[in-house]
């Protein structure tokens, strides 16, 4: 190998001088406006937090210094003025100049960096977003023989900076000045202003007035005393209806002292599904991080909407969402722990309101209890469900019951509901959301307990058979009628039961309407799947139609000579038994209802002709 081509050529050593990046400033304006941030609005709350961060600022260093933010909507533009801790002409180079350069990181700023409500740096940038101009005024509390600083910037990346005389603003702090974008005047008209700043400020801790009008509430609603428990109610009745737009049926105290967690979740008076996603409203040291926070609560806790104030939760670089972290995840736990610790208490010490409660949100509870046997221990008495013997409690069921039965799927529960209910037979119905999992997890909480699955052949044991001498004498009728269903998949078996109204009841389970399908599919495929098919085919039960022998029109049937007539009238009776369990149909069982249909009244009217 050549040695000189085996070294590094001049040119590839010499270093190249560095290139600093370009910022297209519009460019990232829009890209804030579009991308990063949800809604204009939040070029306030920038303000707000730079206003709040730079008094927080200032009082790590002086503990009595004036905690003051006034905002002042005027001649279409918006001003700004707060106590802070000010900045220098260095400052503003260093820091207000450079894109993502915070004044966090400023010397003598990095020891109250914990209780700022920014960390990401954007901050007056955002207000691109609403004005075209920025102007600051600042004089700095660090360096109080410094001169005030003016730096004015343009949307277009240009700025300027001068020192101004003292009397320009006497007293340590910073004044925001910003004149509107085209079409954006609106967001600085004072209503919105107003509007903005109780919105995202009335929890902070300092002193914020738009104008004189104060925007800060503090104390928060839930940590503020009261004559007495039903005015704390009204009161905080009052502020959901105030920042949600509902009459809440309850109030829960959301106190995690050491997640540095306070607030209230409202519950809802109304039901909602479990699939709806529940929104919050999350503060992060008083300032408005989101009112669309998802992730604060466990997914069960969807009956409640809460307001809460934070001091360790993380925002994410829009600080319009939180962070999923460990952190999160602890306080969602503890959280959750606070709605249940209300769950228990209303059980062990106001059944009403209990009641109340679970008669609009009885899914959640059961959502939680699914999954927290403690929580359905404690629920058992309360839970509601549809049983044969109407709205009970599990626990009230079973011990009217040595044994527990249920369905799976509303269907199942409607075909033999009456039957069962007739027989003695106690069937929970499990179809609905969560039920059928509680039932069978109910041996874990009430030892002794138990618990089956209601199928056909358990409903068939339980109705008398016929005497055999009747039976044998229905046998003509008996090999027609299965003759007639046994394309469909379906038995014939004759018993005796009540209520006499019912002449016919259509009994299958899960494995029966699978063999059903599997059937199906195997009639519609091509030669190739219909032998993939067949060859699934097992001993699984099939479907069955039990006859009433104690009803009248079942014994009329019986004794018909005609087999045609016998024929249709089986497939009646069949399909009254479908719609009577409120099952689907298939194409097979809605052509034999139509061909029973048609076919009676041809008999009927053929009847009539000759009767004529």
């Amino acid at each position: 190998m050549d040695s000189q081509n085996s070294q590094p050529s001049q040119a590839s050593r010499s270093p190249h001088p560095p290139h600093a990046f370009q910022v297209d400033l519009r460019g990232l304006v829009d890209l804030l406006s579009h991308h990063l941030y949800s809604s204009p609005k939040v070029y306030l709350r920038e303000l707000l937090q730079n206003a709040v961060d730079a008094i927080t600022a200032r009082r790590a260093g002086q503990p009595d210094a004036p905690a003051l933010v006034r905002l002042h909507p005027a001649d279409g533009g918006l001003r700004v003025e707060d106590s802070g801790i000010g900045l220098t002409e260095a400052d503003v180079h260093d820091l207000l100049a450079t894109i993502g350069r915070s004044s966090k990181r400023a010397e003598g700023l990095q020891e109250a960096r914990s209780d700022f409500l920014g960390q990401f740096g954007i901050g007056l940038l955002a207000c691109f977003v609403v004005a075209e101009r920025i102007r600051v005024v600042s004089r700095s509390a660090r360096t109080p023989d410094a001169p005030p600083v003016e730096w004015t910037a343009s949307d277009d990346g240009s700025y300027t900076v001068r020192t101004l005389p003292g009397s320009a603003r006497p007293e340590p702090g910073t004044t925001v000045y910003l004149s509107p974008r085209a079409g954006a005047a609106e967001w600085l008209s004072p209503d919105r202003v107003r509007t903005l700043a109780r919105d995202f400020g009335s929890l902070l801790p300092y002193d914020v007035r738009v104008g004189e009008e104060p925007v800060t509430a503090l104390p928060a609603p839930w940590d503020r005393p009261y004559p007495s428990p039903a005015a704390r109610r009204i009161a905080l009745a009052r502020h959901c209806r105030e920042l949600f737009g509902f009459a809440p049926l309850d109030s829960i105290d959301l106190d995690v002292p050491l997640a540095g967690i306070r607030g209230v979740a409202y519950v809802l008076p109304s039901a909602v599904s479990p699939a709806q996603r529940a929104t919050h409203r999350v503060h992060l040291k008083g300032m408005l991080l989101t009112e669309r926070a998802e992730q604060v609560l466990p997914d069960w806790a969807f009956f409640v909407r809460c307001v809460l104030d934070t001091d360790s939760l993380r925002p994410t670089a829009s600080r319009e969402s939180l962070y999923e972290d460990e952190t999160l995840a602890a306080v969602r736990e503890a959280l959750g722990e606070r709605i249940r610790s209300w769950l228990t208490g209303l059980a062990a010490g106001d059944p009403e309101r209990l009641e109340a409660f679970l008669a609009v949100h009885h899914l959640g509870v059961k959502s939680l209890a699914r999954h927290d046997h403690g929580m359905l221990r404690t629920m058992l008495p309360w839970l509601p469900f549809e049983t044969t013997d109407g709205q009970l409690s599990l626990e009230e069921f079973a011990q009217r019951h040595p044994v527990v039965h249920f369905t799976r799927t509303v269907e199942e529960y409607r075909q033999v509901a009456p039957i069962a209910s007739a027989q003695g037979i106690g069937v929970v119905n499990g179809g609905y959301t969560y039920d059928s999992d509680l039932v069978e997890a109910l041996p874990s909480v009430r030892p002794g307990t138990v618990v089956a699955e209601l199928d056909a052949d358990t409903v068939t044991a339980h109705l008398d058979g016929v005497d055999p001498g009747e039976e044998l004498a229905l046998s003509g009728f008996l090999a027609t009628a299965r003759a007639k269903l046994d394309p469909l998949g379906c038995d014939v078996v004759l018993r005796a039961f009540h209520p006499l109204s019912v002449p016919a009841l259509h009994l299958d389970d899960r494995a029966a309407r699978h063999e059903q399908a599997r059937a199906a599919a195997e009639e519609q495929a091509d030669d190739l799947w219909a032998g993939i098919l067949g060859s699934l085919r097992g001993s699984a039960p099939r479907a069955r139609l039990v006859l009433n022998h104690l009803n009248p029109l079942v014994r009329r049937i019986g004794s018909l000579g005609d087999a045609e007539l016998v024929g249709t009238a089986t497939e009646s009776l069949y399909g009254q038994a479908l719609l009577m369990a409120q099952r689907p149909l298939r194409p097979a069982d809605s052509a034999l209802l139509n061909r029973a249909f048609i076919g009676l009244l041809e008999w009927a009217t053929h009847g009539e002709g000759e009767a004529r």
